[in-house]
This record gives structure tokens, C-alpha cells and sequence, in this order.
């Protein structure tokens, strides 16, 4: 059984408060993963630990033996024992982190948890990998048996608001990063793509992306084009898809309904010549381009022609900043479900105060009720009146349960303790299944 007194603390960096270069060196790994939650929970006055752990952020949830974390702004002798302790793990000093930490309280802790597996505090407003991110977490503490009542009840809380959030607001629904907002927009010109066939130019971060959100829409053939042909298989590989040299994209341009192209290159590599002679073979089907590069990869005369849909960044970017604008709203609504569940968490925790009673109580119940029992059984089987055996069980076991709370009350009203009283009265009086209505 969890101390009631316990309290949360979370100390973290992210991509707001720390460059890229650090975020690596203090970032955890599958495979010092187990080793460090365990060295975590001998830290004193830990006792339990999970540790979030992405390229854009590592964080350390922490349930401590104190109860002065409520929401404190500066940093005690409990919290630079934990920034001693994530320094030294990574083979780091604690001045190095310095300015990159932020360290949340017990409240605050909970609606971080709660932000982060919503998506809010992402660098994509309202990103939804982040969720699922946070469940491994939770699954590699609950495995390593670092994770106790108050962090269990905290991760599952925090993934129950995530849910909710995806499900009562906007936050996920507008594409708020150029890949996906180019395969939103093919979707709205094709409708369904699984009969489609999309060319990529370029195999950068970008372009395997897009391909990937292609593929979530079951895509029916994906044409990887690039300058390194090795570099070029490789992605289509994961795809199921097909490598071609730049050099040929003319010969297979006709067979693409869907071009999202991505290169460095300083000059064009589609251009308008090319795109008639694949309309042409196409019968003048349409074609739908996206072209992501900058400088760009296909010539802007290209849009002049008919049956071509081509869209530059700027115009995607245009989507975007509408939609960031639609999440940034969702993400107020969601706030307002936080601040909710916030206190729903808080009152299950102030609610484990009782518990402990509650347990007694029960306990010194049974024991009153076994003794009176047992010697009514006794009563009954040396033949006695059943009837004045149920008379003495009825009396006996009310006056064992009211005899303690009798006393404590004539004492608290020597003493005019009337909150004890009126608790009484609520107690066993007021809400009393005897108890008339006047």
C-alpha cells in the first residue's frame, strides 16, 4: 500500500530547451533502457520510476518518499540527487545540463503526463506516436518492477485523457507536416489510392515519410527515383516499390498518377516537355505533383498544363498554418479536459488517505462479528431458544459496534469537538438506512 504522502516529480529536457547534440548524449537506449530504471529506484527517496525516452525528449517520472514537491519552482536536495544521478548515468557533469532541465512538481507532474500523451507538448501540435511512445515506457518500468500505484494510476490516467482528447477534439484530424498534407491532398483528388501509382523523387527524410503515409493509405505501386540507385532500393525495399535512376524518369513518368518530388538538386529535374509526353501516353489522365524541394524540382511552367495538379511548398504551407491554426483551438479544448482530469487525479490520491481506515474498520468488524457469532453457534447447538440466540447476536454485535464511538463522542463533546460530532452525524445518522425522512 502506496503512503499517501508520496508525490511525483518529473525531470526532463525536450527540443524547446535543448539542442539536438545533447538530447543524443542524454538520451536512453534500448539496451541501458532496464539498467537505468533499476539504478534509478535505488536512488534515495525514489521508490518508483519510469523513464520516457524519444529523439525529442527524455524525461524521468519519479514517485518520491516527501511531501514537499507540490509545485515548487526551485530546485531541492531530493531533485539535484536525481540531476546528479541522470548526469553521471550518461557519463556527464551536472553544470553540462544546466539550462537545458526543467523539473515538475507533483501537480505539475501530472499535467505533463497528461499534455505529453495528448500530443501538446510536441514539436508537431497533437502528433499521435508520442501516446504510444509513453505506453512502451510504461510496459518496460511495469516489467522491470519499477513502476508502483501512484505512476501506474498516472501513465493509465494520462493515456485514458489522450484518448479522450483524440476523440472530443480536432487535434488530430488537419495534416500539419508537408508530407502528410501532400497525401491529404491526393486523397481528396483520387479518393481512395489503392489503385493508384506514386512516383518519389529524392529518398531524403521527407520523401520517406510521404511514402509512408502513401502506404497507410494502401497505395498500389510506389516508384522510387533518385540519383543513387543503391540509395534508391534501399527505400523502395521497405515499400514493396520499384528503384529507378533520375535518368529514367521520363520512360516511367506516364505510369505515375500521384509525383512528390524532394531533391537538392539546384536545377529542375522535371520539366515541362517531359510531362506532355507522359500526359500523352496517359490519355491525358491526371496527374497530381507536389513538389516539397527548394530550390524546386519541377518547372512551374508544368502547372500551365491541363491535367496537372502541382503544388509547391508555399501552397502546402498555406494548408498547414490553416491547420495549425485548427489545432492550436482543439488544443484549448483539450487543456479544459486536462484541468478536469487533473483533479480527478488528486482526488484518487487524497482518497488513499481513507483506505488504511476503511481496511481496519472492516477488520475490527469481522473480528466483533466472528466472536458473537461463534458463541451464538455455541448457544444454538447446546439447544437454546433460537429466538433469544438472534436477540442477544443483534444487541451484543451493536453494542461491540457502538461502545468505541459512544465514548469518543461524550469525550469529544466534554471537550465541544462538534466537527467530530456532525462527522458522526453524517457518519452513521443523517445518510442511516433506518433513518425517516421527516
Amino acid at each position: 500500500m502506496q503512503s499517501p504522502a508520496m508525490s511525483l516529480i518529473t525531470l526532463g529536457l525536450n527540443h524547446k530547451t535543448t539542442p539536438l547534440e545533447l538530447r543524443e548524449k542524454l538520451a536512453f537506449t534500448p539496451q541501458n533502457l532496464r539498467e537505468a530504471l533499476n539504478s534509478l529506484v535505488k536512488v534515495s527517496g525514489i521508490s518508483e520510476a519510469a523513464i520516457l525516452s524519444t529523439c525529442n525528449r527524455t524525461e524521468l517520472y519519479c514517485a518520491l518518499h516527501a511531501e514537499n514537491h507540490a509545485d515548487q519552482s526551485t530546485v531541492n536536495s531530493d531533485d539535484q540527487q536525481l540531476i546528479e544521478w541522470f548526469s553521471s548515468f550518461h557519463g556527464l557533469k551536472a553544470a553540462e545540463l544546466r539550462g537545458h532541465l526543467y523539473i515538475h512538481g507533483h501537480k505539475q507532474t501530472i499535467r505533463h503526463a497528461m499534455e505529453v500523451a495528448s500530443g501538446l507538448d510536441s514539436m508537431i501540435l497533437g502528433e499521435p506516436q508520442i501516446a504510444g511512445q509513453m505506453k512502451q515506457a510504461y510496459i518496460t518500468a511495469s516489467h522491470e518492477g519499477t513502476i508502483g500505484q501512484l505512476l501506474s494510476r498516472l501513465f493509465q490516467h494520462s493515456f485514458s485523457v489522450a484518448k479522450q482528447v483524440r476523440t472530443d477534439t480536432a487535434i488530430g484530424s488537419s495534416p500539419v507536416s508537408v508530407a502528410f498534407a501532400a497525401t491529404s491532398l491526393a486523397r481528396q483528388i483520387f479518393g481512395d489510392l489503392n489503385d493508384s501509382t506514386a512516383m518519389m523523387i529524392g529518398a531524403g527524410e521527407t520523401i520517406e515519410l510521404a511514402a509512408r503515409h502513401l502506404q497507410s493509405q494502401q497505395m498500389k505501386n510506389i516508384i522510387v527515383a533518385n540519383r543513387s540507385l543503391e540509395r534508391a532500393q534501399t527505400l523502395a525495399q521497405e515499400f514493396d516499390g520499384q528503384a529507378i535512376n533520375l535518368q529514367h524518369i521520363g520512360d516511367f513518368l506516364h505510369q505515375a498518377d500521384i509525383v512528390i518530388a524532394s531533391t537538392a538538386s539546384p536545377l529542375p529535374i522535371l520539366g515541362k516537355g517531359t510531362v506532355e509526353r507522359a500526359l500523352k501516353k496517359r490519355k491525358h489522365a491526371p496527374i497530381f505533383m507536389v513538389d516539397l524541394a527548394v530550390p524546386r524540382d519541377i518547372e512551374p511552367e508544368v502547372a500551365s498544363l491541363d491535367d496537372i495538379y502541382l503544388y509547391s511548398v508555399d501552397d502546402l504551407q498555406e494548408v498547414i498554418n490553416e491547420n495549425l491554426q485548427n489545432r492550436q483551438q482543439a488544443a484549448e479544448q483539450a487543456h479544459e479536459i486536462i484541468d478536469e482530469k487533473v483533479e480527478h487525479y488528486l482526488d484518487w490520491q487524497r482518497s488513499l488517505v481513507a483506505v488504511d481506515v476503511i481496511s481496519e474498520l472492516r477488520s475490527c468488524a469481522m473480528d466483533f462479528s466472528d466472536q458473537v457469532l461463534q458463541k451464538s453457534l455455541k448457544q444454538l447447538t447446546a439447544g437454546q431458544n433460537p429466538e433469544d440466540i438472534l436477540t442477544y447476536l443483534a444487541h451484543t454485535l451493536t453494542n461491540k459496534f457502538l461502545h468505541q464511538p459512544c465514548t469518543e463522542l461524550r469525550k469529544a463533546g466534554e471537550e465541544e469537538r462538534h466537527d467530530l460530532i456532525q462527522a458522526a452525524r453524517r457518519l452513521f445518522i443523517d445518510k442511516s438506512p433506518g433513518r425517516k425522512n421527516n
